[in-house]
Formats: C-alpha cells, sequence, structure tokens
C-alpha cells in the first residue's frame, strides 16, 4: 500500500463535503493562494467517501443539543475573519 498527500480545496460556507478516499487521515489546515486548503494523507487506492464539515466564525453559536458530534479540526484565517473547521462525525 502507497499513501499519497492530497489538498482539498473549498470555499468557507456553514457545511462543507469533501469527497476524499476512504480512510483518508487529515494533516493540516491552511490558506494557500487566498482559499482554504486541507491536506490529508490518503491511500488513493480505496473507495471515495463523502465526508461533511462545519464552519464557525469566531463569536458564532454551536448547538451542541442536537446530538451532532464533532471533531476539531483547525483554524484558519481570510483576511481579518477567523474560521473554525469541524468534521461531522454523525
Amino acid at each position: 500500500m502507497t499513501k499519497t498527500i492530497w489538498k482539498f480545496s473549498f470555499f468557507t460556507d456553514d457545511m462543507i463535503m469533501l469527497k476524499m478516499p476512504v480512510g483518508a487521515e487529515i494533516l493540516h489546515l491552511n490558506m494557500q493562494n487566498n482559499d482554504p486548503q486541507l491536506w490529508a494523507l490518503v491511500n488513493a487506492d480505496n473507495d471515495q467517501e463523502v465526508r461533511r464539515f462545519e464552519i464557525f466564525g469566531t463569536g458564532h453559536p454551536i448547538k451542541y443539543d442536537m446530538g451532532i458530534e464533532r471533531k476539531y479540526i483547525g483554524t484558519y484565517f481570510e483576511g481579518a475573519l477567523v474560521f473554525h473547521l469541524f468534521e461531522r462525525i454523525n
């Protein structure tokens, strides 16, 4: 099995969905060329799955009373704005 690092581009929105190989391990989140990017260690031979992420700005409410589980991924900056990326677990 050979693994590779892939980059996933996305736009800042409340909810984003990224198609990744099954088992992709998220490594890093940052801005590149004024766009948010996510880097992950993947096995390119694996089937693809859609993973869901939520983005919250600093000071924005995050509802935890709906039975939603999230995993914090990282924080990135778009100009003066600061955003926090979470993966939806369920």
